[in-house]
């Protein structure tokens, strides 16, 4: 992700596919022993988790391109650039290769590898859009760099600022270090990933490495290629929320002009209607319940304009029935847009965070009206849809449609009598003491077996490619790094020449002639070489 100060007039804004244009990722696994022994099967599983989600989701992708490396004493193209959507049993089987990988021993890793695996993925992803963008089936011309590693984050940082420098990274959106830590996750709600400060940012490459940290447990793993299903977006806000100066001098000094936050939105739940198998199973790319939220729909109807939200109404927390809400929650965030000036997103993040600490202090809601639910294609002046607003604890606000007169349905409430029968009162007591309490629901902590469901589903075609993963995992660990090219996905461009020959795991005729292509081959061609 680039920032800057934005100079000069603006540019134009994007067009709605370029907002919500999934980006393709390459994941670098960083190897070092003896750590990998306590990772590797920790980083599979939730590989198998996320994967067997994202394989799932129905509507538009939202993860278009992915390819894995492995960085050891050599790098390694374990897994050449491939759609995600469709490709299950190809990405298991890369999983698959990864638990096979050496756990004990030793490495004599060469202090370039990790920044060849950087450019040799970087040159894959070229010529794989350069295939696909002559055949219309790809526009996008951002690659998002994930760097997974157990050596201390900073090292690695400076590791790739300085091996980098003079390496073309404008087609690099985001460059990213994850350092895994050994400590175990304490507290299941607090799973989200720990972003380090700023400070570590490489000012040389002009594009930021950000360093992050993970704890090496399958649940902040999941957490965080979770995050590759968000809509990360950077080139324009998503969301105005517009505040009118009258009901919020507290916050702001605006006597005459309202107050406009510039929110990014974010999902917060995924829809079961995504999920195969479920009764609304005939969505359409275009279906408002489908992929992207009905908000995200509307703040994709216009490259110019971004949706608003105009505050009307403040209200007590206490008044409003929960029953009244609808639909799936959403978050709204202070904007990380790059095209604007970093006084602004400054200004705009510190309003955002007192509008938040006044709600809770004040235990207000808000509630803000917008463009409707649903358009249609009449010319006729759109209805006005209404959201109610609430504050969190985080420098978050969620955000829920409420219902309005038209929608509501006739409902009859009989007042509550004052005492129950005393036979079903003690009967029912009796019951209710029994049950187990718990102060507060973390669905972090509830299992529903769902990634095994999921992973079921695409068992069939786990035996149509590569049959003898199954025979081959069960099987002694290969020893020597050349016995792991047996089955190896083929790479689509000639790797770059990095290393000596000497060096090198000696090629197969089948990889040396896999090495050669040029051009990236379908799934059904793929299936047809790779077998034994």
């Amino acid at each position: 992700m680039q920032h800057g100060r934005a100079t000069g007039k603006r540019p134009s804004a994007p067009t709605p596919m370029q907002i919500y244009e999934p980006l393709p990722r390459l994941l670098v696994v960083h190897i070092a022993l003896p750590s990998w022994a306590d990772i590797c099967p920790t980083l599979c599983e939730a590989l198998q988790n996320f994967f067997s989600l994202a394989c799932s989701l129905m509507g538009p992708s939202r993860m278009s391109l992915f390819s894995l490396y492995i960085v050891r004493n050599q790098h390694e193209c374990i897994l050449p650039f491939v759609q995600v959507k469709g490709n299950f049993a190809r990405l298991q089987a890369c999983i698959s290769e990864l638990r096979m990988l050496q756990r004990e021993g030793c490495f004599r890793p060469q202090d370039a590898s990790l920044q060849l695996a950087v450019q040799d993925g970087l040159q894959q992803f070229k010529q794989h859009s350069r295939h696909l963008t002559k055949s219309a089936a790809l526009t996008c011309t951002s690659l998002e760099i994930t760097v997974l590693t157990s050596h201390p984050g900073k090292e690695v940082v400076k590791q790739l600022e300085e091996g980098l420098k003079d390496t073309d990274l404008v087609r690099v959106r985001r460059l990213q270090v994850v350092e895994v830590t050994k400590e175990i996750l304490q507290h299941m709600d607090s799973a989200s990933p720990v972003e380090e400060s700023g400070s570590d940012e490489s000012p040389i490459l002009g594009t930021d490495i950000d360093l992050q940290t993970i704890d090496n447990d399958v649940l902040s793993m999941e957490v965080f290629f979770k995050a590759w299903l968000h809509n990360s977006g950077t080139d324009q806000e998503h969301v105005h929320l517009l505040l009118p100066s009258r009901c919020f001098n507290s916050v702001t000094r605006a006597r005459d002009n309202p107050m406009c936050l510039k929110c990014d939105l974010q999902e917060r739940l995924l829809s079961p209607s995504l999920l195969p198998g479920t009764a609304d199973g005939s969505l359409r790319m275009d279906d408002p319940k489908g992929d992207f939220s009905t908000l995200y729909q509307m703040a994709s109807q216009t490259s110019v304009s971004r949706y608003k939200l105009q505050v009307i109404k403040a209200l007590k927390s206490s008044g409003v029935c929960e029953s009244l809400t609808y639909g799936l929650p959403f978050i709204l965030r202070p904007t990380s847009c790059w095209q604007l000036d970093w006084d602004e997103l400054e200004t705009n993040q510190q309003h955002f965070h007192a509008l938040c600490h006044s709600l809770l202090k004040r235990e207000w809601l808000l509630l803000a009206n917008g463009e409707p639910l649903i358009l249609g294609h009449s010319q006729r002046a759109p209805a006005t849809a209404f959201y109610v607003i609430m504050p969190s604890g985080s420098l978050t606000l969620l955000v829920k449609a409420v219902a309005t007169r038209e929608l509501m349905l006739p409902s009859a409430f009989p007042l509550l009598p004052e005492e129950p029968p005393g036979d079903s009162l003690k009967v029912v007591e009796s019951l209710l003491d029994g049950l187990e309490v718990e102060p507060t629901y973390n669905p972090l902590q509830v299992r529903s077996h769902l990634y095994s469901h999921l992973s079921s589903t695409f068992a069939p075609l786990q035996g149509r490619l590569h049959p003898s993963w199954g025979s081959r995992a069960l099987g002694k660990q290969p020893s020597k790094a050349g016995q792991l090219h047996t089955h190896r996905a083929r790479a689509t461009v000639a790797p770059l020449p990095m290393t000596p020959a000497t060096r090198r795991a000696p090629k197969t005729p089948a990889a040396s002639k896999a090495s050669s292509e040029a051009f990236i081959l379908s799934s059904e061609e793929e299936e047809d070489h790779s077998g034994p």
